[in-house]
């Protein structure tokens, strides 16, 4: 796969990102692989910029409402399936385009997500329960003590973000 090639199409929404990824895959006889994260989702196709039935025929796309909002489906998720994808794709392809406006989603196939480790759901569900009984500052402390560094960096104001956050130290441990 030495010379092999992705081309990523992104940028905000209704800019013709999809025009374009069609333009290319047609020009080099290629496929498409969505980037987008909410075209991923069966019952999203309302303000979502789904691709048309002409345009998902024009190129073969892949990741496009292949999931339902029901079943869990995160970037990490995305990240293996995406480069197993592109491992297929460089079988018959020199070039596959990758097209989508979710920066995180390109981002783990391009460049790659950090390692973070495997979290027991005990621990997020513990880190709720704090939340609902002991409230936001609780959450905020403790961050603050295990990860000054990034207790700066987060929005503290954000319970998802500082429970990820707490979730991580206290699995790093």
């Amino acid at each position: 796969m030495s010379n092999k090639v992705l081309l990523t199409v992104v940028g905000p929404t209704a800019i013709g990102k999809t025009a374009l990824g069609i333009l290319l895959a047609k020009h080099f006889g290629t496929e498409i692989i969505s980037a987008d994260s909410r075209q991923f989702f069966k019952e999203m196709a309302i303000g979502t910029a789904v691709p048309s039935k002409q345009e998902l025929e024009a190129a073969t796309h892949h990741f496009m409402q292949h999931k339902s909002i029901l079943e869990p489906y995160s970037v990490g998720d995305f990240e293996k399936e995406a480069i197993q994808l592109l491992e297929e794709l460089f079988q018959k392809h020199d070039i596959a385009i990758m097209v989508g406006g979710s920066g995180l989603y390109v981002d783990a196939v391009v460049i790659g997500l950090d390692d973070f480790p495997d979290v027991e759901p005990i621990i997020r569900d513990n880190l709720n329960k704090r939340l609902e009984t002991e409230g936001l500052e609780s959450l905020q402390e403790e961050l603050k003590f295990r990860d000054p560094e990034y207790y700066k960096m987060v929005d503290v104001s954000n319970p998802h973000r500082l429970i990820r956050a707490l979730e991580v130290c206290i699995s790093s441990n």
